[in-house]
């Protein structure tokens, strides 16, 4: 079992950012963190926006329309960004903490699929895709939809990215890319519940479930809502 952290963790609610704005910052975060800094996650939302992973390919991006396309340097392939779903970034000295890239991208699918149980939403993660599903996964991946992505890059030893949870949002605009290149359908969670959830709810549970999964027994919040 590992030791719980010497630092803190800090979780910052950064409202609703532009894409280009949040993935500057946390290069600039990762580019000028020490051993003493301490480990963050940013939960926020995003104007739309599709991003580009490092293994996307142009053939995904089938009608983009006046929604814009950023490249990324994350892992993963297209996806598409917009208020109504939570984007987490997970910004964490893995050395430090002790695990590995298998280690934090499990973590992050448990953390979420305990977050959408606690609204009496099932789902699961598949070895065959990073990500978090629902439905039946029988034979092959055509009996999910997607609820949740992932997207990763790990430099120096430090992660940065992360997921995007879709809450209740426009989906249509995911009729516009083939999301992740897997052809499979998007979802999310307002399908599966009888009455909205405010977001912060959300994030809060979130949040202590992401902390407790990386040894924190307690975290600073920090709101900047100013973007």
């Amino acid at each position: 079992m590992r030791q719980p952290p010497s630092l803190p963790l800090i979780v910052r609610h950064l409202g609703c950012c532009q894409y280009l704005d949040t993935f500057a910052a946390m290069k600039s975060f990762v580019s000028e963190r020490q051993k003493s800094t301490p480990d963050e996650i940013w939960l926020l939302e995003h104007f739309p926006v599709f991003t580009q992973g490092q293994a996307g390919s142009k053939e995904h991006l089938i009608a983009p329309g006046d929604i814009p396309v950023v490249q990324s340097d994350r892992g993963g392939h297209v996806t598409y960004h917009a208020p109504g779903q939570i984007t987490g970034y997970i910004l964490i000295d893995m050395q430090r903490l002790g695990i590995g890239v298998r280690d934090i991208v499990t973590l992050i699918e448990k953390s979420i699929i305990e977050t959408l149980a606690y609204w009496n939403i099932k789902a699961t993660a598949d070895p065959r895709a990073p990500g978090v599903f629902v439905g039946d996964a029988a034979g092959d991946l055509g009996g999910l939809k997607k609820i949740a992505s992932l997207g990763l890059r790990i430099r120096r030893g430090y992660s940065y990215h992360g997921f995007n949870l879709n809450i209740d949002m426009d989906m249509g605009p995911w009729s516009r890319i083939n999301p992740c290149g897997l052809g499979i359908p998007m979802t999310q969670m307002i399908d599966f519940l009888e009455e909205r959830v405010p977001l912060i709810d959300i994030f809060k549970c979130i949040s202590n479930i992401l902390a407790q999964s990386l040894g924190y027994n307690e975290y600073k919040v920090e709101f900047t809502l100013d973007h």
